[in-house]
């Protein structure tokens, strides 16, 4: 062995030791907070003697009794938890895919035509200015109690956001680089698919994943009050029996589903715009 080889050999261990000492302490700096919270709240519920609030070690045995413990081939999951947690993810993905499909369609074209936007652009604001929550009634008296209700909330609740910030990004895109695409004669639709809906890609990104966070929100308020399945009706079962460790239960597996579900759309996030540099809240 060479002498270069060994003092690169004596260099790496330290240099590995530093590497790992950092990412150590930077997980620290990430969780004291909600490490602190739990603290609190386990000596809370073993002092007050709660009820409605107990130990949050209590909940996470509980959790873990009515959520897990299922067998392998189940994937360690519980009959409830494949049988309730389809139910509502189901509902979500059908009525936030096609809040996507149809607000990246209609953004695009009130993004690229002045009249168009100027024609729908105040109705497109007035809705979205709505609380969704209030058109429940409306949407339980159309549909019924059934899961279409459920989707249609949800739906009506993340289109406008990903709409609006998609017809932002596409007319805030540079418009010399649309003039040295047409100077280059591409065909129409190279134009849209290449530059176009590219360009405008963090923009329309952002309003996604905005409207990940409201349709879980939508998915869960409209099965609390119009459903006999799903997250949202486990709660109300539970708290309308007193069943307090089953409700916190089910509040911890929304929690976990909505960071999984921001992970997931993170990374496709990332990989998307690996072109551009970011920096800031990419790590929530």
């Amino acid at each position: 062995m060479t002498s270069r080889q060994l003092t690169g050999s004596t260099t790496a261990g330290p240099g590995r030791a530093v590497t790992a000492l950092r990412r150590t302490a930077s997980g620290v700096g990430n969780l004291w907070l909600l490490a602190l919270v739990l603290v609190l709240w386990e000596v809370y519920g073993r002092v007050s003697g709660s009820l409605f609030v107990p130990p949050i070690s209590r909940i996470l045995q509980n959790f873990g009794d009515v959520w897990l413990g299922g067998p392998a081939s189940q994937l360690f999951l519980s009959d409830l938890f494949w049988s309730e947690v389809t139910t509502s993810l189901s509902r979500f993905a059908r009525g936030w895919g096609l809040a996507v499909v149809v607000g990246i369609g209609c953004g695009v074209v009130l993004g690229r035509s002045r009249v168009i936007a100027q024609m729908y652009g105040p109705v497109v604001r007035f809705f979205a200015a709505i609380p969704n929550t209030v058109l429940l009634p409306i949407a339980v008296q159309i549909f019924g109690v059934a899961s279409n209700m459920n989707v249609f909330l949800i739906f009506l609740g993340s289109v406008w956001v990903v709409m609006i910030n998609t017809a932002d990004g596409v007319a805030g895109v540079d418009p010399m680089w649309l003039r040295s695409a047409r100077s280059l004669r591409v065909p129409h639709w190279v134009l849209y698919l290449r530059v176009i809906v590219p360009a405008a890609a963090p923009q329309i990104l952002a309003g996604l994943r905005v409207s990940l966070g409201i349709g879980l929100i939508l998915m869960v308020i409209s099965e609390l009050y119009a459903t006999t399945e799903g997250l949202g009706f486990q709660i109300v079962v539970a708290q309308s029996s007193f069943r307090y460790l089953d409700m916190w239960s089910a509040f911890v597996l929304i929690g976990l589903i909505g960071i999984v579900l921001n992970l997931a759309f993170g990374r496709i996030e990332t990989r998307l715009l690996r072109w551009q540099r970011r920096s800031g809240l990419d790590a929530l």
